[in-house]
């Protein structure tokens, strides 16, 4: 096993030993008919794991004081056009949903700022380089 970060593996490094390790089917403890070393395989399998997107402190602040409630839909939509501009290699992106503007640092996985698109119309956005409609 290669060692980083003062001597200590990476999850990588463990969860592929673990996925390449030999099992012994009577050391197997199941869940729903599914051993340990199976479920980690669909999950790793799946890819990276999705983090939801953070607001900043001005974000949290604009939302409040624009009385803008976010659904949980709203929110997987948000996630979802993130994701999206992640994958096109954007940095900061506007993503749209719904009646809402908000603007993402995609690397920080973070809203900056959040307005509805009333106020967004009066607006010109820069420092942006691609946006998303979720």
């Amino acid at each position: 096993m290669k060692v980083v970060n003062n001597n200590y593996p990476s999850i990588e490094q463990v969860a592929g030993q673990l996925l390449n390790a030999p099992t012994s089917v009577s050391n197997q403890t199941t869940v729903d008919g599914q051993s340990f070393s199976d479920i980690l395989r669909q999950k790793a399998s799946i890819g990276n794991v999705v983090t939801p997107v953070r607001f900043s402190k001005h974000a949290s602040i604009r939302l409040d004081d624009r009385n803008i409630e976010l659904s949980d839909e709203q929110i997987d939509r948000l996630n979802e056009g993130t994701q999206k501009a992640n994958a096109k290699g954007i940095n900061e992106s506007l993503v749209l949903v719904d009646e809402l503007a908000f603007i993402v640092n995609i690397k920080n996985n973070t809203v900056i700022t959040a307005m509805d698109q009333s106020e967004a119309r009066e607006n010109v956005f820069t420092n942006i380089d691609g946006a998303v409609i979720a």
